[in-house]
């Protein structure tokens, strides 16, 4: 086996008086692909920063492959000091790089290069700093929550990209479905330490429960032996006449052992407050419309949703998600149409921009509303520590400001104040940012146990499948569609997923009258195509390529005469090797096909 490319060891790391790594261990090898796993605070992205160079280890080892480039993708990207975008993004690549590689990406993922990064959006930053991390195309790619601020589209054109890469790829996530599809290893970052395993994301939680089993088994073990020897302290015959001062040391090392142990950590305990049964009918829109500045954003839309519904929303940032939604709960007038709400609603609302919170406000504070030390809930009060211990905050938080909480700790503050109001309908906008997996799994259940109407705005596609009864897509032009059942229900009666807003590019040429010859390229020929789309156009040929080259080894190789005689398991392999690689190929020729006759139509 080839040596790692990268290779960090006995990493070790504190803040503060926490130690938070305690001997993690990363090795990144040619081409692999590894999702980084763990929950909230348990220092995924201080490893992924150690690996990248950007922070200094306590202790531990940093070796990188002389000649290798590796390129990381921070969380929160910081575009200061740059002019446009294309600078920034152009700030990655090195001498020998494909300088036109970082306008393509910018252009592929909706920017111009052009743009000031002080007045940028969160999901163009992040957009931004995808092209300044892929451009260089390098060895090795470092990826913190790079679907955090992007919408369908670009995230599943992130993930095809990335595909077709041949960088070895770090990745840190809290979107199930792109590490499903992405990850071919696992490494688990657990109380300090690192556990690997050479299977991708969709094997870990079982390989997750496997190791907390062994561990109450081994603390089973280890509590009877304690017992044991403790009896022969007090009862054993030999004990009586003269105390066996290595069997003392052992049983104080047992003692110890056990002292140390550190279990996994709790589980957030939720529970949401119903209220009365609404009336049947939550919401029915007959023929609403609205637009803004001659923009249509809604456009004779039509649904009746009733009690015990779970409607999802999905579509390109700026589609209208948003309004559409304020729309069917009354929160918002529709332009012509009717509204008609149900009766007896109570709803609360997830706000997925942390606007209601105040960053100055205590922990404990903002968990009550200021109202005391007790958390009400329903018709039921709960001291404040116990209810933050349900959210896995400490006793020593209570106090902490707001403004220092992490991205995961300020989203299950805003779930712990919602969930503690009576409702019957939850309007949820991207519940899903910031949460480590363990925590969206319980807020799936909850969800899924609440007896209310949901309405929920995500780009989660594991999330919408595991919880919608059906899914609101924007078609195009203003006009919305409803399809019954998830996210891949859609999908699979749609032909397609989600697709970009093509109002930017429309917009474009009115803004640049001077430079009509750019008028004669095939964009607008090409804007049928959704960002998967254009992707696959581009890459097929070298997929093509690719297994043409596959074909003439795996010919070679049979055209030896004695292969049949010698080895006739290799010659069979071989052969329906070569019959398969030639399915695809021609698979693959129908695909280029279909979407150039799409993209020329």
């Amino acid at each position: 086996m080839a040596p790692p490319l990268l290779h960090i060891r006995d990493i070790r790391a504190r803040f503060g008086s926490t130690e938070i790594l305690k001997g993690a261990e990363l090795a990144v090898s040619q081409g692999e692909r590894i999702c980084l796993v763990g929950r909230n605070g348990s220092g995924k992205s201080t490893l992924l920063k150690i690996a990248a160079g950007m922070m200094e280890a306590d202790h531990g080892e940093r070796f990188v492959q002389p000649g290798c480039t590796i390129r990381y993708l921070p969380q929160e990207p910081d575009l200061s000091g740059y002019k446009t975008t294309l600078e920034y993004a152009e700030g990655g690549l090195a001498p020998g790089d494909d300088q036109y590689r970082a306008q393509y990406l910018l252009e592929v993922l909706g920017l111009t290069g052009q743009e000031d990064p002080a007045t940028l959006s969160g999901g163009e930053a992040k957009r931004a700093a995808i092209a300044r991390a892929l451009a260089p195309e390098p060895d090795i790619l470092l990826l913190d929550e790079p679907t955090n601020h992007l919408d369908l589209p670009v995230i599943e054109w992130l993930e095809a990209e990335l595909k077709q890469m041949k960088s070895a790829i770090v990745l840190i996530s809290h979107d199930r479905r792109f590490l499903e599809n992405l990850s071919r290893s696992t490494v688990w970052i657990d109380r300090g330490t690192s556990r690997r395993m050479e299977e991708g994301f969709s094997k870990f939680e079982e390989w997750r429960d496997k190791v907390f089993e062994e561990e109450e088994k081994d603390m089973a073990r280890l509590d009877l032996k304690i017992k044991q020897e403790e009896h022969w302290m007090t009862y054993g015959v030999t004990a009586r006449r003269k105390r066996n001062m290595r069997r003392v040391r052992e049983l104080a090392d047992l003692r110890q052992k056990k002292r140390d142990h550190r279990g996994p950590q709790g589980t957030a305990k939720m529970a949401v407050a119903e209220a009365e049964v609404s009336g049947k009918r939550v919401s029915e829109a007959t023929n609403i419309s609205k637009g803004y500045d001659g923009r249509p954003i809604v456009k004779d839309f039509s649904t009746r949703i009733n009690r015990g519904d779970r409607v999802g929303f999905v579509g390109p940032n700026g589609a209208g998600k948003t309004t559409l939604l304020k729309m069917l709960i009354g929160e918002l007038e529709p332009d012509s149409g009717t509204i008609q709400l149900g009766t007896n609603l109570q709803m609360i609302t997830l706000d997925q921009k942390r606007e209601k919170l105040d960053p100055n406000d205590t922990l404990a504070s903002a968990m009550t509303g200021g109202r005391g030390d007790m958390v009400i809930i329903g018709d039921q009060a709960k001291h404040v520590m116990s209810y933050m211990k349900d959210f896995l905050f400490t006793p020593e938080q209570a106090r902490t400001p707001v403004r220092v909480l992490s991205g995961g700790e300020r989203g299950r503050l805003l779930l712990a104040r919602a969930l503690a109001s009576e409702s019957n309908v939850m309007v949820l906008d991207e519940p899903t940012n910031d949460l480590d997996l363990e925590t969206l799994d319980l807020l799936q259940e909850l969800i899924s146990d609440y007896n209310g109407t949901v309405f929920l705005v995500s780009h989660d596609r594991d999330f919408l499948d595991r919880i919608c009864s059906s899914v609101i897509t924007m078609e195009g032009d203003g006009k919305w569609q409803e399809y019954a059942g998830g996210y891949s229900d859609m999908v699979a009666q749609r032909g397609s997923g989600v697709e970009a807003r093509k109002t930017q590019k429309a917009e474009k040429p009115k803004k640049d009258k001077a430079e009509k010859p750019k008028e004669d390229k095939p964009a607008a020929k090409k804007s049928a195509l959704s960002f998967t789309q254009q992707h696959r156009l581009k890459a097929l040929p070298a997929e093509m390529d690719a297994l043409q080259d596959k074909i003439a080894k795996l010919q070679k190789v049979l055209e030896d005469p004695n292969l049949f005689t010698g080895n006739p398991d290799k010659f069979h392999k071989a052969t329906e090797a070569v019959g398969k690689a030639h399915e695809q190929l021609e698979a693959l020729e129908e695909e280029w096909l279909e979407l150039e006759m799409l993209a020329e139509g």
